[in-house]
Protein backbone atom coordinates (compact mmCIF):
# COMPACT_ATOMS: atom_id res chain seq x y z
CA UNK A 1 0.00 0.00 0.00
CA UNK A 2 1.03 3.55 -0.78
CA UNK A 3 2.13 6.55 1.06
CA UNK A 4 0.44 10.04 1.01
CA UNK A 5 1.28 13.45 1.89
CA UNK A 6 -1.35 14.61 4.33
CA UNK A 7 -2.00 17.81 6.70
CA UNK A 8 -3.79 16.43 9.94
CA UNK A 9 -5.18 17.80 13.32
CA UNK A 10 -4.07 15.87 15.86
CA UNK A 11 -5.20 18.32 18.86
CA UNK A 12 -7.52 20.85 18.74
CA UNK A 13 -5.94 24.46 19.15
CA UNK A 14 -5.79 28.05 18.31
CA UNK A 15 -5.03 28.56 14.51
CA UNK A 16 -2.06 30.74 15.71
CA UNK A 17 -0.69 28.11 17.27
CA UNK A 18 -0.21 25.79 14.40
CA UNK A 19 -2.27 22.82 15.02
CA UNK A 20 -2.16 21.34 11.62
CA UNK A 21 0.53 18.96 10.72
CA UNK A 22 2.00 17.41 7.62
CA UNK A 23 2.46 13.83 8.02
CA UNK A 24 2.98 10.55 5.69
CA UNK A 25 -0.57 8.40 5.60
CA UNK A 26 -1.40 5.28 4.27
CA UNK A 27 -2.91 5.92 1.19
CA UNK A 28 -6.82 4.58 1.62
CA UNK A 29 -8.35 2.29 -0.71
CA UNK A 30 -11.98 2.11 -1.93
CA UNK A 31 -14.28 -0.11 -0.79
CA UNK A 32 -17.54 -1.59 -2.43
CA UNK A 33 -19.12 1.12 -3.89
CA UNK A 34 -16.46 4.21 -3.20
CA UNK A 35 -14.56 5.96 -5.52
CA UNK A 36 -10.68 6.96 -4.67
CA UNK A 37 -10.02 10.92 -5.89
CA UNK A 38 -6.30 12.46 -7.01
CA UNK A 39 -7.22 15.61 -5.00
CA UNK A 40 -5.97 18.63 -7.27
CA UNK A 41 -7.19 21.12 -4.82
CA UNK A 42 -9.36 21.69 -1.70
CA UNK A 43 -11.30 25.43 -0.70
CA UNK A 44 -10.66 26.50 2.85
CA UNK A 45 -13.73 26.91 4.73
CA UNK A 46 -14.20 28.84 8.35
CA UNK A 47 -16.01 25.36 9.21
CA UNK A 48 -12.30 23.78 9.17
CA UNK A 49 -11.16 26.82 11.76
CA UNK A 50 -13.71 25.88 13.90
CA UNK A 51 -12.65 22.22 13.90
CA UNK A 52 -9.40 22.88 14.62
CA UNK A 53 -9.61 25.61 17.23
CA UNK A 54 -12.65 23.39 19.27
CA UNK A 55 -15.49 25.54 18.87
CA UNK A 56 -17.21 22.41 17.41
CA UNK A 57 -15.91 18.47 19.24
CA UNK A 58 -13.23 16.47 17.82
CA UNK A 59 -14.79 13.69 15.98
CA UNK A 60 -11.89 11.35 14.77
CA UNK A 61 -8.09 11.72 15.69
CA UNK A 62 -6.00 11.89 13.86
CA UNK A 63 -8.41 13.92 11.21
CA UNK A 64 -7.58 15.28 7.77
CA UNK A 65 -9.78 19.05 7.38
CA UNK A 66 -10.96 19.98 3.69
CA UNK A 67 -14.24 19.96 2.35
CA UNK A 68 -14.27 21.90 -0.67
CA UNK A 69 -12.87 18.91 -2.85
CA UNK A 70 -12.48 18.53 -6.76
CA UNK A 71 -9.95 15.97 -8.18
CA UNK A 72 -9.34 13.01 -10.91
CA UNK A 73 -11.10 10.08 -9.74
CA UNK A 74 -8.07 7.26 -9.27
CA UNK A 75 -9.45 4.39 -8.67
CA UNK A 76 -13.06 2.60 -8.09
CA UNK A 77 -14.22 -0.23 -5.53
CA UNK A 78 -16.42 -3.11 -6.39
CA UNK A 79 -19.77 -1.99 -7.55
CA UNK A 80 -19.09 1.41 -9.24
CA UNK A 81 -21.26 2.57 -11.87
CA UNK A 82 -21.31 6.10 -11.80
CA UNK A 83 -17.96 7.27 -12.01
CA UNK A 84 -14.79 5.69 -13.89
CA UNK A 85 -10.61 6.65 -13.45
CA UNK A 86 -9.95 9.70 -15.13
CA UNK A 87 -13.50 11.84 -14.74
CA UNK A 88 -13.51 15.16 -13.04
CA UNK A 89 -15.29 15.13 -9.06
CA UNK A 90 -15.94 17.40 -6.23
CA UNK A 91 -16.77 16.29 -2.71
CA UNK A 92 -18.89 18.34 -0.36
CA UNK A 93 -19.69 18.95 3.04
CA UNK A 94 -22.04 15.81 3.00
CA UNK A 95 -20.41 12.59 3.06
CA UNK A 96 -22.59 9.84 3.69
CA UNK A 97 -26.42 9.76 5.53
CA UNK A 98 -28.81 6.36 5.83
CA UNK A 99 -31.13 6.77 3.54
CA UNK A 100 -33.83 5.06 5.92
CA UNK A 101 -34.84 7.99 8.40
CA UNK A 102 -37.76 10.17 7.40
CA UNK A 103 -35.75 12.47 6.71
CA UNK A 104 -33.66 10.59 3.48
CA UNK A 105 -37.01 8.90 2.96
CA UNK A 106 -38.39 12.71 1.96
CA UNK A 107 -35.80 14.44 0.28
CA UNK A 108 -34.16 15.93 3.47
CA UNK A 109 -31.51 14.17 3.92
CA UNK A 110 -29.54 17.13 5.03
CA UNK A 111 -31.28 16.38 8.26
CA UNK A 112 -30.43 13.19 8.96
CA UNK A 113 -29.24 12.58 12.76
CA UNK A 114 -26.82 9.62 10.81
CA UNK A 115 -25.23 12.08 8.36
CA UNK A 116 -21.61 12.19 8.53
CA UNK A 117 -19.28 15.00 7.56
CA UNK A 118 -15.86 15.57 5.04
CA UNK A 119 -13.66 16.34 7.20
CA UNK A 120 -14.81 16.42 10.08
CA UNK A 121 -16.63 12.74 10.75
CA UNK A 122 -14.26 11.29 7.62
CA UNK A 123 -10.98 12.70 6.53
CA UNK A 124 -11.38 15.16 3.73
CA UNK A 125 -9.22 16.80 1.08
CA UNK A 126 -6.13 18.55 2.65
CA UNK A 127 -4.30 15.61 1.36
CA UNK A 128 -3.24 13.71 -1.86
CA UNK A 129 -5.93 11.30 -2.20
CA UNK A 130 -9.26 11.03 -0.44
CA UNK A 131 -12.14 8.41 -0.74
CA UNK A 132 -15.76 8.78 -0.82
CA UNK A 133 -18.94 6.13 -1.71
CA UNK A 134 -19.56 7.06 -5.20
CA UNK A 135 -23.21 8.14 -4.53
CA UNK A 136 -22.00 11.32 -2.90
CA UNK A 137 -19.21 12.56 -5.14
CA UNK A 138 -20.59 15.18 -7.93
CA UNK A 139 -20.01 15.41 -11.23
CA UNK A 140 -18.00 18.07 -12.54
CA UNK A 141 -18.01 18.67 -16.48
CA UNK A 142 -15.45 19.98 -18.19
CA UNK A 143 -16.06 24.11 -18.59
CA UNK A 144 -14.63 25.60 -15.10
CA UNK A 145 -11.44 25.36 -13.74
CA UNK A 146 -10.31 23.15 -10.75
CA UNK A 147 -9.50 26.59 -8.78
CA UNK A 148 -13.03 28.09 -9.87
CA UNK A 149 -15.17 24.95 -8.83
CA UNK A 150 -13.27 24.18 -5.30
CA UNK A 151 -15.28 27.29 -3.57
CA UNK A 152 -18.57 26.39 -5.22
CA UNK A 153 -18.78 22.80 -3.23
CA UNK A 154 -19.18 24.64 0.22
CA UNK A 155 -20.22 28.15 -0.15
CA UNK A 156 -21.90 27.68 -3.84
CA UNK A 157 -23.53 24.67 -2.92
CA UNK A 158 -24.89 26.30 0.20
CA UNK A 159 -25.76 29.30 -1.50
CA UNK A 160 -27.69 27.40 -4.03
CA UNK A 161 -29.98 25.89 -0.88
CA UNK A 162 -30.38 29.45 0.78
CA UNK A 163 -31.72 30.71 -2.49
CA UNK A 164 -34.18 27.14 -2.44
CA UNK A 165 -35.30 27.94 0.81
CA UNK A 166 -36.15 31.89 0.45
CA UNK A 167 -38.48 30.45 -2.11
CA UNK A 168 -38.44 33.49 -4.60
CA UNK A 169 -39.57 33.25 -8.12
CA UNK A 170 -38.86 34.90 -11.57
CA UNK A 171 -39.35 38.52 -11.19
CA UNK A 172 -39.16 38.89 -7.68
CA UNK A 173 -36.34 40.69 -4.95
CA UNK A 174 -34.20 38.70 -3.26
CA UNK A 175 -32.01 40.25 -0.20
CA UNK A 176 -28.73 39.45 0.43
CA UNK A 177 -27.49 40.76 3.93
CA UNK A 178 -24.00 40.25 4.09
CA UNK A 179 -21.32 39.81 0.93
CA UNK A 180 -19.28 37.24 0.97
CA UNK A 181 -18.31 34.25 -1.25
CA UNK A 182 -22.08 32.14 -0.20
CA UNK A 183 -23.84 35.21 -1.36
CA UNK A 184 -21.88 35.76 -4.32
CA UNK A 185 -22.75 32.80 -5.67
CA UNK A 186 -26.41 33.40 -4.54
CA UNK A 187 -26.45 36.47 -6.89
CA UNK A 188 -25.51 34.52 -9.50
CA UNK A 189 -27.92 32.12 -8.95
CA UNK A 190 -30.96 34.96 -8.49
CA UNK A 191 -29.60 36.99 -11.80
CA UNK A 192 -29.94 33.23 -14.04
CA UNK A 193 -33.17 32.79 -12.97
CA UNK A 194 -34.76 36.08 -13.47
CA UNK A 195 -34.54 37.57 -10.32
CA UNK A 196 -33.91 40.82 -9.01
CA UNK A 197 -30.62 41.11 -5.90
CA UNK A 198 -30.70 43.89 -3.41
CA UNK A 199 -26.87 43.74 -1.23
CA UNK A 200 -26.98 45.11 1.90
CA UNK A 201 -23.23 45.35 3.71
CA UNK A 202 -21.28 47.74 5.47
CA UNK A 203 -17.78 46.86 3.87
CA UNK A 204 -17.08 49.55 1.08
CA UNK A 205 -14.86 46.93 -0.24
CA UNK A 206 -17.93 44.44 -0.26
CA UNK A 207 -20.17 47.22 -1.80
CA UNK A 208 -17.75 47.37 -4.56
CA UNK A 209 -17.24 43.65 -5.42
CA UNK A 210 -21.35 43.39 -5.55
CA UNK A 211 -21.47 46.29 -7.98
CA UNK A 212 -19.17 44.14 -9.92
CA UNK A 213 -21.75 41.30 -9.88
CA UNK A 214 -24.20 43.83 -11.29
CA UNK A 215 -26.33 43.08 -8.17
CA UNK A 216 -29.39 45.26 -8.54
CA UNK A 217 -29.28 47.85 -5.81
CA UNK A 218 -26.51 48.09 -3.26
CA UNK A 219 -26.05 50.06 0.09
CA UNK A 220 -25.47 50.15 3.61
CA UNK A 221 -27.31 49.10 6.88
CA UNK A 222 -28.78 52.65 7.32
CA UNK A 223 -30.12 53.31 3.59
CA UNK A 224 -33.31 52.75 2.47
CA UNK A 225 -34.17 50.04 0.28
CA UNK A 226 -35.68 51.16 -3.04
CA UNK A 227 -38.81 48.54 -2.59
CA UNK A 228 -40.17 45.88 0.11
CA UNK A 229 -38.19 42.43 -1.03
CA UNK A 230 -39.85 39.06 -1.61
CA UNK A 231 -37.20 37.26 0.71
CA UNK A 232 -34.14 37.98 1.99
CA UNK A 233 -31.15 35.99 3.38
CA UNK A 234 -28.76 37.35 6.54
CA UNK A 235 -25.23 35.75 5.94
CA UNK A 236 -23.30 37.06 9.37
CA UNK A 237 -24.16 35.96 12.54
CA UNK A 238 -26.25 38.86 13.60
CA UNK A 239 -29.48 38.61 15.25
CA UNK A 240 -29.83 42.23 15.72
CA UNK A 241 -30.70 42.10 11.85
CA UNK A 242 -33.84 39.65 12.02
CA UNK A 243 -36.10 42.06 12.55
CA UNK A 244 -35.10 44.79 10.82
CA UNK A 245 -34.76 42.72 7.86
CA UNK A 246 -37.94 41.14 8.03
CA UNK A 247 -39.58 45.18 8.39
CA UNK A 248 -38.68 45.44 4.74
CA UNK A 249 -39.86 42.23 3.43
CA UNK A 250 -43.29 41.55 1.47
CA UNK A 251 -45.98 39.87 3.22
CA UNK A 252 -45.55 36.11 2.62
CA UNK A 253 -42.10 36.88 2.60
CA UNK A 254 -39.97 34.48 3.85
CA UNK A 255 -36.06 35.07 5.61
CA UNK A 256 -33.63 32.47 6.07
CA UNK A 257 -30.74 32.21 8.32
CA UNK A 258 -27.61 31.00 6.63
CA UNK A 259 -25.22 30.86 9.80
CA UNK A 260 -24.60 27.93 11.96
CA UNK A 261 -24.91 30.47 15.46
CA UNK A 262 -26.18 33.40 15.86
CA UNK A 263 -26.36 36.49 18.36
CA UNK A 264 -29.62 36.63 19.97
CA UNK A 265 -32.73 37.34 18.22
CA UNK A 266 -35.69 39.64 19.24
CA UNK A 267 -38.48 40.19 17.96
CA UNK A 268 -40.45 43.01 19.56
CA UNK A 269 -43.17 43.95 17.38
CA UNK A 270 -45.59 41.49 16.10
CA UNK A 271 -46.17 43.35 13.00
CA UNK A 272 -42.87 42.72 11.29
CA UNK A 273 -43.70 39.06 11.09
CA UNK A 274 -47.35 39.46 10.65
CA UNK A 275 -48.80 38.63 7.23
CA UNK A 276 -47.51 35.36 6.96
CA UNK A 277 -43.84 36.16 6.86
CA UNK A 278 -41.76 33.63 8.32
CA UNK A 279 -38.05 32.77 9.10
CA UNK A 280 -36.23 29.39 8.09
CA UNK A 281 -32.28 28.50 8.85
CA UNK A 282 -30.32 27.37 7.03
CA UNK A 283 -28.96 23.66 8.03
CA UNK A 284 -25.83 21.62 5.77
CA UNK A 285 -26.04 20.93 1.69
CA UNK A 286 -28.70 17.78 -0.05
CA UNK A 287 -26.99 15.85 -3.14
CA UNK A 288 -29.85 17.56 -5.25
CA UNK A 289 -28.67 20.78 -4.06
CA UNK A 290 -25.27 20.17 -5.14
CA UNK A 291 -26.06 18.50 -8.54
CA UNK A 292 -28.30 21.70 -9.21
CA UNK A 293 -26.41 24.14 -8.50
CA UNK A 294 -23.08 22.65 -10.12
CA UNK A 295 -24.91 22.15 -13.47
CA UNK A 296 -26.24 26.00 -13.22
CA UNK A 297 -22.57 26.84 -12.46
CA UNK A 298 -21.08 25.27 -15.54
CA UNK A 299 -24.65 26.11 -17.65
CA UNK A 300 -24.18 30.10 -17.21
CA UNK A 301 -20.43 30.09 -16.41
CA UNK A 302 -20.84 31.69 -12.65
CA UNK A 303 -17.26 33.53 -11.72
CA UNK A 304 -15.25 32.81 -8.47
CA UNK A 305 -13.45 35.02 -6.38
CA UNK A 306 -10.32 33.10 -4.93
CA UNK A 307 -6.66 33.24 -4.04
CA UNK A 308 -4.84 30.08 -4.95
CA UNK A 309 -1.78 28.65 -2.32
CA UNK A 310 0.93 25.91 -2.36
CA UNK A 311 0.18 22.84 0.05
CA UNK A 312 2.88 23.53 2.00
CA UNK A 313 1.27 27.32 2.74
CA UNK A 314 -1.98 25.70 4.75
CA UNK A 315 -1.02 26.48 7.98
CA UNK A 316 0.05 30.19 7.27
CA UNK A 317 -3.56 30.09 5.06
CA UNK A 318 -5.85 29.08 8.44
CA UNK A 319 -4.47 31.91 10.00
CA UNK A 320 -5.28 34.65 6.84
CA UNK A 321 -8.42 33.25 6.36
CA UNK A 322 -9.44 33.65 9.93
CA UNK A 323 -8.09 37.18 9.93
CA UNK A 324 -10.01 37.67 6.95
CA UNK A 325 -6.96 38.64 4.91
CA UNK A 326 -8.45 36.63 1.46
CA UNK A 327 -9.75 37.89 -1.38
CA UNK A 328 -12.83 35.80 -1.91
CA UNK A 329 -12.42 32.11 -0.73
CA UNK A 330 -8.45 30.46 -0.15
CA UNK A 331 -8.16 27.37 -2.68
CA UNK A 332 -4.93 25.11 -1.51
CA UNK A 333 -3.19 23.46 -4.89
CA UNK A 334 -2.42 20.22 -4.02
CA UNK A 335 -1.71 17.98 -7.36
Amino acid sequence: MGMMKAWVLAHQAPIGMNPLEKVNLEMPEPGRGEIRIKVVACGVCRTDIHIAEGDLPLKKSPLVLGHEIVGVVDKVGEGVTRFRPGVRVGVAWLNAACGTCKFCRSGRENLCPEARFTGWDVNGGFAEYTVVHEDFAFPLGDKLSFEALAPMMCPGIAGYRCYRLSGVAEGEILGLYGYGPTASYVLQVAHAKGVKAFVVTRSEANQQAAREMEADWVGGPGDSLPDKMDAAIIFPPAGNLVEKVLANLQRGGRLVLSPVTMTPITIADYNHIWMERSIISLANISRRDGVEFLHLAERAGFKSRFETFGFDDLPEVMIRVKDGKVKGNAVIWID
